[in-house]
């Protein structure tokens, strides 16, 4: 083995080793995410907040459709919301008749620990800011 390859091997094995170290960090993080969201929907019902049947907006932002979840809105746009069951969902779908005839059915996704970051506007906002401030609001937020 000659002293390009060594270093080539090094290489690899850093990049490895970092890669590692950034996915076990991602999945920390969104355990604690997901943390988060859970203990809101706890508190929530706690606090006697109605949930809604929430809508899905397509993308485009021209249409609405039902879906069959249940819970509270977590931002004034209505595009992040929490399910009874303690899920976070972005309700932004693509646009379809299927959807207009028959409701869209969202699927829970991974929430961010930061809402918004990398966003085109700048404007970011802890995750457990956002849901402390919708509980705090209460069903005043309406």
């Amino acid at each position: 083995m000659n002293d390009d390859d060594g270093w080539r091997e090094r290489q690899r094995r850093a990049v490895r080793a970092h890669a590692e170290a950034d996915a076990r960090q991602r999945a920390a993080e969104q355990a604690r995410a997901a943390e988060l969201v859970a203990d809101f929907a706890v508190e929530a019902t706690r606090r006697g907040l109605r949930p809604d049947r929430l809508v899905a907006t397509s993308y485009d932002g021209r249409r609405r459709y039902r879906t069959p979840v249940t819970g509270w809105y977590v931002d004034r746009a209505r595009t992040r919301a929490v399910d009874t069951e303690g899920r976070f969902y972005l309700l932004t779908v693509p646009s379809s008749l299927r959807s207009r005839l028959l409701g869209s059915r969202p699927a829970p996704s991974m929430p961010p620990l930061v809402v918004g970051a990398g966003g085109r506007d700048g404007e970011s906002l802890p995750l457990a800011t956002l849901l402390a401030l919708r509980l705090a609001e209460g069903d005043n937020w309406r």
